[in-house]
């Protein structure tokens, strides 16, 4: 019996349409491509390469750690944005994730639209540091010390629009301090501009400066968590002096967005998992962070909660990237 022209294009798009199920069945069948949207050497090359290896046991299969960086981390996110949502393209970013959409006019890709959160795999606050020398110690000797200033004070961050940028806004915010950004291309060279004595204070993410706050190049001020780090228990939060502060350097994973959910909770599962693993969580704490492996829903939340506090935030403080 001969099926008719319409029965044959019903078929077919019954048979598209189990596809993705069918191939999250058998999931991983080829090397998965985790993109890191950062140029070589960053945390989040660091983190990449401490879950690279459990996630590839798990799975049966290699991961291939592909660096793109460039516009603050938005050409590789688009590049997994576009990217066949089968499993085999996966993003691991930092908060500035949720920072971009508020700081960039427009974006080659829609944040919460075109990517499917998978899980948060770790947490590393940002850490107000300053050279020795300089004489505020604590967070209210450093609001007194500013606003006696007779000129702003000059503080660095890792760049335009970074979490170490955006700490600092909200820290302005909440004190009526009047401080002078001067942005650096990363960390590493606010670090050592810091350290030599060239400007007094730095934002940056723990990992960048924990050894110099361990020998004493740096001193810490205060963490931008919600709670002290157990990197440097002895230094504490920024909330302890004003209640409510809270900015995250998280790492998190994402996916193309209709990616099958089996093969979503096939790798939360897995990065869940590592997240107890004692040496997963000791090489996370070595680079100043800690480990974290929560579910996708969880990591959808942070996301739809930070996106309008930082729009808000970038356009009081009049923070944008054209």
């Amino acid at each position: 019996m001969k099926l008719s022209s319409n029965i044959k294009i019903l078929l077919a798009v019954i048979t598209l349409a189990l596809t993705p199920i069918s191939n999250a069945a058998t999931y991983p069948e080829k090397p998965i491509r985790l993109v890191v949207p950062y140029p070589t050497g960053g945390s989040v090359g660091v983190a990449a390469n401490i879950i690279q290896e459990p996630l590839a046991k798990q799975l049966g299969q290699s991961v291939i750690i592909e660096y793109k960086g460039g516009a603050g981390g938005t050409i590789g996110t688009a590049q997994v944005a576009k990217s066949d949502p089968d499993g085999y393209t996966l993003l691991l970013t930092l908060s500035s994730h949720t920072i971009n959409p508020a700081i960039y006019e427009t974006l080659p890709f829609d944040t919460e639209k075109d990517l499917t959160p998978v899980s948060l795999v770790a947490s590393a606050p940002q850490v107000l540091v300053a050279n020795p020398s300089f004489p505020p110690s604590t967070i209210k000797e450093l609001i007194t010390f500013a606003q006696n200033s007779e000129t702003p004070l000059i503080y660095g961050s890792a760049g335009v629009g970074t979490p170490s940028h955006i700490a600092v806004e909200l820290f302005k915010k909440n004190t009526k301090t009047e401080l002078t950004h001067v942005p650096y291309r990363g960390g590493g060279p606010a670090t050592i501009d810091v350290l030599g004595g060239q400007i007094p204070l730095l934002w940056v993410s723990l990992p960048a400066v924990t050894q110099h706050i361990k020998s004493g190049k740096l001193k810490a001020l205060a963490v931008s968590t919600a709670k002290r780090t157990p990197v440097l228990p002895d230094v504490p939060t920024v909330s302890e002096t004003l209640p409510g502060f809270n900015v995250d350097s998280w790492y998190a994973m994402f996916a193309p967005a209709n990616t099958p959910e089996p093969i979503i909770e096939k790798i939360q599962s897995i990065l869940a998992d590592s997240a107890k693993d004692k040496s997963i969580q000791e090489a996370f704490l070595a680079q100043g962070a800690v480990a974290v492996g929560s579910t996708a829903a969880e990591l959808d939340h942070i996301v739809k909660t930070e996106i309008p506090v930082w729009r808000e935030l970038a356009s009081e403080a009049n923070i944008k990237i054209n």
